[in-house]
């Protein structure tokens, strides 16, 4: 480099006229007139247009030889450009060329640098170094830092302390499967990467850190859906002599601060509350969407005893007829519409779905069971008016909630029924367990280390089903944000948690000895929370695919096209861990 770098190619703007600047960048685009060369120079902050004029006849021949991409530094005058452009901050000026350097040549890149670019995402991902130069990118990039900065900055001034936590640490049970890294000092032992620092940092609490933080990667090896990652990145925190509103106050106040920053939306403080069985009940989801309305009804009282079987006995066996009104929708959707809906709330296990057009003509396809009578209840139970379209599931509570919950999200999303920018709410008094029937015993929802409600406690033995925890989470626009509990701080209550989760003694002290014995010597009260940060910042970042806000994410297969990770290693590396590979062809690898 010949010179020393003056001002970033987006910077420069009218009150820069008549200065001598230099800028270094990209070539991101060239237009050769002959007599003049115009060229777009960029960097992360935008663009500059570089002017070179055909008297000055070295720069004006080396300008005409630029290829898309090449690395330049360009040294010039600033002036008031003739034909302005109003679409770019820099569209006053531009910049007379008297002096370019090539830094670097490149090749014809294989993508497009353009935000409107039509290429496959393996395309983008394995030439991330390319797509990275494109604005949205470098916005999105930007954008994660600032909101890492500011979450840095509200929890030390809040008084947190950060630590960080070890990625090889013990394998844990009660998640999705760890990452396994093997040892080769200690052959035929292996590490875990951390699903989360969920033991450690309530060991921090025992060890009177008081209140601790921490922006860590955190990973799970489990089967990819949209908008999950083999590794992920959290804000994770504990506070140590406090409880659920305790959490909930720090991070309201930390959410607020994120909102007023970074959006235009006025959050009210406090957020509402929701129990998780009115989540569950109303919207077939504990991450409700509430930008709109459209709850899930209970209509089973309405069906027993008629004539329709298939309803009438599934509320005599126990299961539920559910309903969903959509507001003057029943002339948007035609019958060929309504089967694809029907074919979507088969693949979440309901066996069909009925509808209902109510209007001066009912058209439905069940009608040769709505008597006068259940239709009149219908109208009353679900306020049924003219245009109305509802939509009717029956099945085990579970799976008829689930379905009609994602209808829900369907629908709306389908027909842009958003009445709201931003929806927020806690959801509290989640379950302590749930019934595995693969493994035929009880699972924790959230994990073993979540504290019962104390009205509950006396349930671990006998309804464990019906044990209640401190747990919440804070949901926004139907995505889980943030998770967190108070925890159990006794190590005789987490026994009687871990026997109700049917762990054995030599499970116990195998895989959580050391934490068992270390609430032996005066635990504190303590209670934490998890943000995916990756999921926050794409909400402020309004864009729906993860892959958006990471630098270097993995595909759905968990793959790097980029570093071709993972890959195989050779037989030395395998030997030195003492471990041999076998694959389901070719049996062992040698």
């Amino acid at each position: 480099m010949e010179f020393k770098r003056s001002h970033m190619c987006g910077e420069l703007r009218s009150e820069n006229i008549g200065q001598t600047v230099v800028l270094m960048g990209w070539v991101a685009k060239k237009r050769n007139l002959g007599s003049l060369v115009f060229f777009d120079l960029r960097d992360k902050t935008g663009i500059s247009q570089i002017v070179v004029r055909e008297d000055d006849e070295l720069n004006h021949d080396l300008a005409s030889h630029l290829g898309s991409e090449y690395v330049v530094e360009v040294k010039g005058d600033v002036r008031e450009r003739e034909s302005k452009n109003p679409d770019i901050p820099t569209g006053d000026i531009e910049i007379v060329a008297e002096k370019i350097n090539i830094l670097d040549k490149a090749n014809t890149p294989p993508i497009y640098i353009k935000d409107d670019d039509d290429v496959s995402e393996n395309l983008r991902l394995k030439y991330r170094y390319l797509d990275m130069r494109k604005p949205s990118v470098q916005k999105n990039l930007k954008l994660r830092s600032d909101i890492v900065r500011t979450m840095r900055e509200y929890m030390y001034d809040n008084g947190f302390t950060e630590v960080e936590t070890p990625f090889l640490t013990k394998p844990t049970p009660e998640g999705a499967r760890d990452y396994l890294v093997p040892s080769r000092i200690n052959q035929g032992e292996f590490y875990a990467l951390p699903q989360s620092p969920q033991l450690l940092k309530q060991i921090l609490m025992i060890g009177s850190l008081d209140r601790y933080f921490q922006i860590v990667k955190c990973f799970r090896d489990e089967d990819l859906r949209a908008n999950r990652q083999p590794e992920f990145t959290q804000l994770d925190m504990e506070l140590s002599f406090a409880n659920q509103d305790d959490v909930i106050a720090v991070n309201e106040g930390l959410i607020k601060t994120l909102f007023d920053k970074y959006t235009d939306y006025e959050v009210t403080l406090p957020l509402p509350r929701m129990d998780y069985s009115e989540a569950i009940n109303s919207y077939g989801s504990d991450k409700p969407d509430l930008r709109f309305g459209y709850k899930i009804n209970d209509i089973s009282e309405i069906w027993k005893g008629s004539d329709f079987k298939v309803f009438a006995d599934n509320t005599s066996e126990g299961r539920s007829v559910r309903a969903i009104n959509f507001k003057n929708l029943a002339d948007k959707y035609s019958r060929k519409q309504l089967d694809k809906l029907t074919d979507f709330v088969k693949e979440y296990g309901l066996g069909g779905l009925s509808y209902i057009k109510y209007g001066d003509e009912i058209n439905s396809s069940i009608s040769k069971f709505l008597t006068e009578d259940i239709t009149a209840k219908l109208v009353e139970k679900l306020a049924i008016e003219d245009n109305d379209l509802i939509l009717i599931a029956a099945d085990k509570d579970k799976k008829v909630l689930e379905g009609l919950g994602a209808l829900r999200n369907k629908v709306a999303r389908d027909n842009d029924l958003y009445e709201k920018d931003y929806a927020l709410t806690w959801v509290v008094n989640f379950p302590m367990f749930e019934y595995n029937e693969e493994e035929d015993r009880y699972v924790s929802q959230h994990h073993p280390f979540t504290k019962p409600n104390e009205d509950d406690i006396h349930l671990l033995k006998t309804e464990p089903e019906n044990v209640r925890t401190q747990a919440y989470d804070i949901v926004i626009n139907g995505d889980e944000m943030g998770g967190g509990s108070v925890r159990i701080n006794n190590s005789e209550l987490q026994k009687e948690v871990f026997e109700a989760l049917n762990l054995s003694e030599e499970d116990i002290k195998s895989k959580f000895g050391f934490f068992i014995e270390a609430l032996q010597y005066g635990t504190p009260p303590h209670a934490g929370l998890a943000y995916g940060l990756d999921r926050l910042v794409m909400l402020f970042a309004k864009t729906d695919n993860i892959k958006d806000v990471i630098a270097f994410p993995k595909t759905q297969s968990a793959t790097c096209p980029l570093t071709e990770a993972p890959t195989f290693v050779d037989k030395k590396a395998l030997d030195e861990l003492a471990l041999i590979v076998r694959n389901d062809t070719d049996g062992i690898n040698d």
